[in-house]
């Protein structure tokens, strides 16, 4: 049977899924669910998935959500290798810590930022959410300083979502990152190393980067 995957193109978590299922040979039945249109409430997804979240994974009847919870599963399960999600428990370990930097601090840092002018109305910018996305930004900075790749010296799936990520945040503030510019030559290195990385990634983060130009520019 198909996997399942209900997902957004504009959501930077459903799209390192997409990433991951590339990278480990995974075909994905893509089932689009409108978060802008409430199409996450609907009774028959809620079924599914009680907690209305995207990216939601249907394995022939385990369902799964979270990110990075699925980009685990897939590589464990339907990776050829460990390289994407290694065995040995230190290398796991480390690329365990990236993915729930990026969860809890990376992305979320983002996110506390730009979110209430995308999102919720906000007419300013935080100046103390800034700081905060700063110094997420100078941690990774840091983490690609002195190795090719977030967990080490060959990509992992902790690279396909903190590129997911990173790819949305450049998109809504193309200036982001030009003071990191460890984090710029890490993003080229993923980008040549990502199967299709353009057609699964670039142009969902395009399109939520117009979205959030468009809102940023109605308070400036």
């Amino acid at each position: 049977m198909p996997i399942d995957l209900y997902y957004m193109s504009l959501s930077a978590p459903c799209r390192a899924v997409l990433l991951t299922a590339k990278m480990v040979g995974v075909e994905l039945n893509l089932k689009t669910v409108n978060l802008m249109g409430g199409e996450q409430m609907k009774p028959e997804f809620l079924k599914i998935n009680p907690q209305h979240t995207v990216p939601t994974l249907d394995d022939s009847g385990f369902v799964l959500t979270e990110s990075r919870a699925i980009c685990a599963y897939l590589a464990n399960k339907y990776g050829k290798n460990d390289k994407l999600y290694p065995k040995s428990p230190k290398d796991r370990a480390v690329v365990d810590q990236r993915l729930f930097f990026d969860l809890g601090v990376f992305y979320s840092s983002f996110s506390d930022y730009y979110y209430p002018i995308i999102f919720r109305g906000a007419t300013s910018l935080d100046d103390g959410k800034k700081k905060k996305l700063d110094e997420a930004l100078r941690f990774f900075n840091m983490f690609v300083s002195d190795r090719d790749f977030a967990a080490g010296d060959h990509l992992t799936i902790a690279d396909l979502s903190l590129m997911a990520s990173a790819s949305t945040m450049e998109s809504v503030n193309p200036k982001i990152f030009d003071d990191y510019p460890k984090i710029k030559e890490w993003m080229e290195r993923c980008k040549n190393q990502i199967s299709d990385y353009h057609d699964l990634n670039q142009v969902g983060a395009e399109i939520f980067g117009q979205i959030g130009k468009s809102a940023l520019a109605k308070i400036q």
